[in-house]
């Protein structure tokens, strides 16, 4: 998979694109990913890409041309399955968005910055839109390093264990069920007896119990 992410700010995804996961993929040459500045592309002398929206008001709005630009070069290299911006009004991100995303082979991501990205941008070249959830963050990038992770986690070879991102919350509409490990008992507090009981059938319809409860305590709108 080949992820590109427009951004003014770089820097902000050397941590999420350098660790854990996504690292082992990008080793593997699992996933390519690469960050593009948008200021680059600029014509002003200045490298100014913001300026007033025509409607007033305040904040500054992200200008077409040095986005459209980056995009049409891009475009230019390859083809891409989907060009998303990620956007407070988009579509809240889910497991089942990021279980299709997965299946892809080239994603743009544009991350938007101030009041936004002028509308033509969104009307003319973006396919999707994604929210991480209903708030407002500073800028994009940390919006799009969650759903690189949430992507680039199930692709196969990338995590160990292929079975373990099958098994996740959400996976089957439900919340997972709780985890235990070693010691069976630890200050007084012991592992329910059923899952150090060795009988795997009756294992599975505990979880399948404990994933049924947690998800209509916690979540039962996931239920409907």
């Amino acid at each position: 998979m080949r992820i590109d992410i427009l951004t003014l700010f770089p820097e902000m995804f050397v941590g999420p694109l350098t660790e854990s996961i996504v690292k082992r993929g990008r080793e593997k040459g699992l996933i390519d990913i690469q960050c593009h500045d948008i200021r680059d592309y600029t014509k002003n002398k200045h490298k100014k890409v913001d300026d007033y929206a025509f409607s007033g008001g305040a904040g500054m709005v992200m200008t077409i041309q040095p986005i459209a630009d980056l995009i049409e070069k891009l475009k230019a290299e390859r083809e891409y399955d989907e060009i998303i911006y990620v956007t407070p009004d988009g579509e809240t991100l889910n497991q089942g968005i990021a279980n299709r995303l997965s299946l892809k082979g080239n994603l743009m991501i544009l991350c938007g910055h101030y009041k936004g990205v002028d509308q033509r941008i969104r009307d003319h070249y973006i396919t999707k839109e994604i929210s991480i959830g209903d708030f407002v963050l500073t800028g994009g990038e940390l919006a799009a390093a969650v759903i690189v992770d949430s992507v680039i986690r199930l692709i196969p070879g990338v995590i160990s264990d292929e079975t373990s991102a099958l098994t996740d919350s959400f996976q089957d509409g439900l919340l997972a069920p709780p985890v235990y490990t070693r010691p069976a008992e630890y200050n007084g507090w012991k592992v329910p007896d059923i899952l150090l009981s060795g009988d795997e059938k009756k294992i599975e319809a505990w979880k399948e119990e404990q994933a049924y409860q947690r998800t209509k305590e916690r979540r039962p709108d996931l239920l409907k």
